[in-house]
């Protein structure tokens, strides 16, 4: 199981987009850092530049705080409310977290650790992509 200690510091980010529903997709490449609060508890912070397929660029930002239990990570959004939690190991299928009509379903990787990954399935009448977040370390 990955602790607390071994996500610190610095990551290179590369994340992709498909969008089925509007057959668009986009790339993201930028940092993840995390940050010690205490033994237990992590800041994650993420920026990075959106590329879309029809070459508009953008700014992403995006903060959670994780916090490490014996046997789980609760990650909630950087104002406290729930977001989902997940085991560090293997392949860790975590919690989903319903938004409106919409539920986002994660699903990790972390059997080729220090490199990891996240893969974000979004459905609902609005949405239906799919977000893979590859992680490795700078």
């Amino acid at each position: 199981m990955v602790t607390a200690a071994e996500f610190l510091g610095q990551w290179r980010l590369h994340r992709t987009i498909r969008d089925h529903l509007n057959g668009q997709h986009g790339t993201l490449e930028g940092q993840a850092v995390f940050t010690a609060i205490d033994a237990a508890h992590l800041t994650y912070e993420e920026t990075g530049r959106l590329t879309l397929a029809n070459g508009a660029q953008l700014e992403a930002t995006r903060q959670y705080l994780w916090q490490f239990t014996p046997n789980t990570v609760v990650v909630t959004f950087d104002d406290g409310r729930p977001f989902h939690q997940f085991v560090p190991s293997g392949h860790a299928a975590g919690t989903d977290h319903p938004c409106g009509d919409d539920v986002y379903t994660v699903r990790y990787d972390f059997t080729e650790w220090p490199q990891w990954t996240a893969i974000w399935t979004v459905q609902g009448p609005r949405k239906d992509y799919v977000s893979t977040s590859t992680y490795r370390p700078c």
